[in-house]
């Protein structure tokens, strides 16, 4: 965008302004580029709320790069926007003191007022962003803990069935039930139900 031209063509399309001269450019380049930066904040505000809408939905996604990638980008706009916010304050008290025409002075007020509710704007996405990053963080680490215990669960049932083979598998001359006709079954029916019993507690406890 080109803010000489886009102010050009206010200024044709409302010429009753031009009566403040000089001034009058300045308030229409002004006007042109508050109302910019009032328009990328809402696109910021679009992006981030479709982020929200992402982070907090039922997928295991990490969204941790577009998160940082959009707080880059607003503190950019914030470097953009907070500068230009004492120019303006300055120009306003300046103005006044000069003596300059009082009708002047509104449209001035006008630009600063939307430079103040953007600059705001602004800072809350940039703590917004914050907070999204917190509650991601916070989603992973949740993630994370339900592996574990996944992993945990998994290991508790696999380990009954791998001691029971473990004792049997030792080969010794004198164990108990080693010439009994049952003791294979027996041997597979205690893991297979210890195993399952462990199991049902781990689903119940919302581990599986």
């Amino acid at each position: 965008m080109d803010p000489a031209a886009d102010a050009a063509r206010r200024l044709e399309a409302d010429p009753s302004i031009l009566r403040f001269g000089p001034l009058s450019v300045l308030h229409a380049v002004l006007d042109v580029v508050v109302d910019a930066y009032g328009e990328a904040a809402e696109t910021v505000r679009a992006a981030l709320d479709r982020l929200e809408d992402r982070v907090f939905s039922s997928s295991r996604v990490d969204h941790t790069e577009d998160i940082y990638s959009l707080k880059r980008e607003v503190r950019e706009f914030r470097d953009a926007v907070q500068p230009l916010v004492p120019v303006l304050t300055g120009l306003l008290s300046g103005l006044a003191e000069e003596g300059r025409p009082s009708k002047v002075l509104p449209y001035f007020r006008d630009v600063s007022d939307h430079l103040h509710r953007t600059d705001t704007e602004v800072r809350t996405l940039d703590e917004l962003l914050n907070s999204v990053l917190d509650a991601q963080q916070a989603r992973v680490g949740t993630w994370q803990n339900d592996d574990m215990r996944r992993i945990s669960a998994w290991a508790a049932i696999f380990a009954i069935p791998t001691m029971v083979a473990g004792v049997y598998g030792m080969n010794f001359e004198h164990m108990p039930e080693l010439g009994w006709s049952y003791g294979y079954p027996l041997a597979v029916a205690l893991m297979a139900v210890a195993s399952g019993l462990l199991y049902r507690s781990f689903r119940r406890n919302g581990w599986l």
